[in-house]
């Protein structure tokens, strides 16, 4: 069967031949100019989906890294903070115990007092230092409010709230980047954690009551108990019952020697009057410049009389009981932060180890292979001048030079 070509079709022909070959060597030309071998969804639509869906996932990572250098920054500048609290506490407290030596008088303890008071405003303003970004680090969520201030009375109140913000550092984990104020500064348990002892406003005698010690923790009930002097030499412990309070534990008195009822153990020194008493209740918490502001007004107190004496020795036994309470309550708060930089090291570590693999599947889906490109541009161009050599003889073929 014989096959007739037109001319015009044959050049036609021909020539969207070489077009076609023209414009894959120019798709070759331009993925080896781009580095890329997929520049458009239309070069291999598979291959764009999943180009896509690794370039979002990286510039999730990107944004989990950013987050964990943000909440490092922030967390570094807490554990410094908290490092100068633990610092001023350590100094107060030694002050306090050079404040309780019997050699030290009213004016030399209104000395002391006074550089306690320097301390407790000193440590007022570092809680509410900002960080680099201008913003409270101790304010909760409220970054823009000053934590902190004193209010009428004198008393420091707290401004901020009790959030914290968290900061997204993988597709799955989430760290704090601070602690509020509250928890920090106001959330400090009292006495020794389970009680808290104190004598009555009302005493006369020359004793004083220890800070005291649990003995059999499953024993104590909480609430409230009063060790009470029937006579300076023989005691009664009392519950809070009403109306008429339950007698838990009596017997004689014995300067020093320990009081144990309902699981908990005291001892009062010295030499108690009759109706004396002293309260032992359940722990609650407290905060940190109420402590500072309380110790500051017990070392005004005078103690000419030996029941002034006791007095201060009890209360100045309460307060080196809540200062060092207030000192290990700071050292978990550093541990805490501690614990959180350690989570974002980890954290960092895994997330430029997914940068890697992702970086390099997407390389392995986008980018060209130098090689076997260089190897399709010179056969495509090889084909090209093929293609336009022979279009060029055979186009010059006519019948009439055979005729």
């Amino acid at each position: 069967m014989t096959v007739r070509i037109s001319t015009s079709g044959f050049h036609s022909r021909a020539l969207n031949a070489m077009l076609d070959a023209q414009s894959r060597l120019a798709k070759t030309q331009a993925q080896i100019a781009t580095g890329k071998r997929v520049a458009t969804p239309a070069d291999d639509p598979v291959a764009a989906t999943r180009i896509q869906d690794l370039t979002r996932q990286l510039a999730a990572s990107d944004q989990y890294l950013r987050n964990n250098v943000a909440a490092r920054s922030r967390l570094s500048f807490e554990e410094q903070t908290l490092a100068d609290v633990s610092n001023s506490l350590d100094r107060i407290r030694e002050l306090v115990l050079q404040a309780n030596t019997p050699v030290v008088d009213h004016a030399s303890r209104l000395m002391i007092r006074e550089e306690i008071a320097a301390r407790t405003e000193e440590l007022l303003d570092i809680a509410n230092r900002v960080d680099a970004q201008g913003e409270y680090v101790f304010a909760g969520l409220a970054v823009k409010t000053q934590p902190f201030a004193r209010v009428a009375g004198g008393t420091v109140q707290y401004f901020g709230d009790q959030g914290q913000r968290l900061q997204q550092v993988s597709a799955t984990q989430r760290v704090a980047d601070g602690d509020s104020g509250f928890d920090v500064f106001g959330r400090i348990a009292e006495g020794n954690g389970t009680f808290v002892t104190s004598a009555a406003a009302a005493n006369t005698g020359a004793a004083s009551v220890s800070t005291g010690s649990v003995v059999d923790r499953s024993a104590w009930p909480g609430g409230t108990f009063r060790v009470q002097f029937t006579t300076p030499s023989t005691w009664q412990v009392v519950d809070s019952a009403l109306p008429v309070p339950n007698v838990v534990a009596a017997g004689a008195y014995q300067s020093g020697a320990a009081i144990v009822f309902s699981g908990v153990s005291v001892e009062v020194s010295g030499a108690p009057a009759a109706g004396d008493e002293f309260v032992v209740r359940q722990a609650a918490s407290t905060g940190l410049f109420e402590t500072l502001d309380a110790l500051v007004a017990t070392l005004g107190q005078r103690t000419d009389t030996p029941a002034e004496k006791a007095g201060f020795t009890t209360e100045i036994a309460g307060s080196i009981e809540q200062l060092d309470r207030s000192l290990e309550h700071m050292l978990q708060a550093r541990a805490g932060v501690g614990v959180r930089l350690n989570t974002l090291d980890t954290a960092a570590a895994a997330q430029e180890d997914a940068g890697i693999n992702l970086q390099s599947l997407l390389s392995d889906v986008r980018d060209l292979d130098y090689a076997e490109a260089i190897t399709r541009l010179n056969l495509q161009y090889t084909g090209l001048q093929a293609a336009q050599k022979s279009m060029a003889a055979v186009g010059q073929l006519s019948l009439f030079d055979y005729l």
